[in-house]
């Protein structure tokens, strides 16, 4: 007798039939002669799926950083003040009208200290409630939620009321604002409308940077002069694009601008890509054309540009969905267009 299994051939039965005889995985059980054996195969649904143990939170720790900070500033503050109070009473032992004098200075000081704090307060304000609409709206673009788009385009019109440019644009975007569905719909209807004006200006600034910063340090006559002048540039130019994009910052803000304008870059790879752009730029026969200054100028108006480019990305109140990035490549043309006119 043979021990190969008996394969029975292909065949077409209904479910109803008496015949058929429905037995589990785990059963063994040998129906009887005549009977249709179904065995079902287990729901890959139901099946035991491996659950991944939650991460436990970080534990946060305690910043001796921030409390050594903290308590120096405290003593600095502490030393100002009775410094200040020691000089007004000497002030009034000496004569009454430089008591006064002094005191008059001291308010003055207090009071402009108080608006610098006020100012720089609501600058960093302005700039974190930037970042969260540019993050809600990245959400919105995936999860198509209407609701959301209403509310984002409404405090996208708030930041946008103090410039005049977007007059026409908001008024376009309020009476079409009832004829899309989608919330993705909306967010690219606020982009084209409100976005587009400003993004050309801020690509003139960009270019204008670049050019500017190309001329000084190809006519320079120190490296210590050129990297003055494009520290200063660069921090102009970041300046300029967060106040077109509705942020008004600070000195505190602009340390806090830079250091995610710098980390976009990091992130993003942006300088290896600039420096790749570059050497394919002037790698066609451009630089045998341009004097090594030139050249080297070139090169630190295409770094602007970058930055530039980053600090977009960065102070931008909606993310690139309906119109397009600019690139590097562009403002490169005109850049090496205006360098070829002036050789």
């Amino acid at each position: 007798m043979s021990d190969r299994p008996h394969h029975r051939k292909p065949a077409a039965f209904k479910l109803d039939d008496p015949r058929v005889v429905v037995t589990g995985s785990d059963e063994d059980s040998h129906p009887g002669r005549g009977k249709i054996q179904i065995t079902p195969e287990p729901d890959p649904a139901l099946l035991p799926v491996p659950i991944e143990e939650p991460l436990a939170p970080a534990r946060k720790r305690f910043r001796w950083g921030t409390l050594f900070w903290t308590a120096l500033g405290g003593l600095v503050l502490l030393g100002l003040g009775l410094g200040t109070a020691n000089l007004i009473e000497d002030l009034f032992a000496r004569s009454q009208s430089l008591g006064i004098v002094g005191l008059v200075f001291a308010v003055l000081a207090v009071l402009a200290l108080v608006v610098v704090i006020a100012r720089e307060a609501l600058g960093l304000a302005r700039l974190e409630t930037i970042e969260k609409l540019h993050e809600r709206a990245n959400a919105v673009l995936l999860s198509d939620n209407r609701k959301e788009s209403d509310t984002i385009v409404r405090d996208l019109l708030k930041i946008a009321h103090d410039n005049p440019r977007l007059a026409r644009a908001r008024a376009t975007l309020a009476s079409h604002a009832g004829d899309i569905i989608d919330g993705a719909d909306m967010l690219r209807l606020a982009e084209r409308e409100l976005m587009a004006p400003l993004d050309q200006e801020a690509r003139r600034l960009i270019s204008s940077a670049a050019q500017r910063v190309s001329i000084v340090t190809a006519v320079s006559p120190g490296a210590i002069i050129d990297m003055l002048f494009v520290f200063a540039a660069a921090l102009r130019l970041v300046r300029q694009l967060a106040r077109l994009y509705g942020g008004r910052p600070g000195t505190l803000g602009m340390v806090r601008l830079m250091r995610h304008v710098i980390a976009h870059l990091a992130v993003t790879g942006g300088m290896a890509a600039s420096d790749s752009l570059i050497q394919q730029v002037l790698g066609h026969g451009v630089a045998a054309k341009l004097s090594a200054r030139l050249g080297e100028g070139i090169l630190n108006g295409l770094l602007t540009a970058r930055l530039g480019l980053a600090a977009v990305d960065v102070t931008r109140p909606l993310p690139f969905a309906a119109l397009p990035r600019p690139v590097l490549s562009d403002l490169a043309r005109d850049l090496l267009r205006r360098a070829s006119d002036e050789d």
